[in-house]
């Protein structure tokens, strides 16, 4: 899982540098949120996930870490567009349903990604 983890990091980061540059040329600052998400939450913390995963290759392997990336990897990207609908005139219960179902999902892929670690990385 290592390697997926790893993947996926270097696709938020060409995401985060692109949203930088659209924010920077239609001048709307508004946006750093929605930025600073997709680097730390897409780029950074995908990467480092993929850099653990890689180093203890069983906890990678389990059950456990496969749930963890897919609910990550569904949830993270209807969060950063609900952090998106913030700033746009759209009925509040659809930005609320992407934070918030984006947002649980996610939520849950840390707590599977913090039991996988006590539970298969020994020390």
């Amino acid at each position: 899982m290592g390697a997926k983890w790893i993947k996926i990091s270097v696709v938020y980061f060409a995401l985060g540098i692109a949203y930088g540059l659209f924010m920077h040329y239609t001048i709307e600052l508004k946006w750093a949120a929605t930025h600073a998400h997709i680097n730390l939450m897409g780029w950074v913390t995908s990467a480092v996930i993929g850099l653990i995963y890689s180093y203890y290759k069983d906890a990678g392997e389990t059950s456990l870490a496969k749930a963890q990336f897919w609910f990550y990897q569904i949830g993270l990207p209807f969060f950063l567009l609900g952090i998106i609908l913030i700033y746009l005139d759209v009925p509040r219960y659809m930005m609320e349903i992407c934070v918030s179902g984006g947002g649980i999902a996610v939520a849950l892929s840390v707590v599977l990604f913090i039991v996988n670690v006590f539970k298969n990385i020994k020390s």
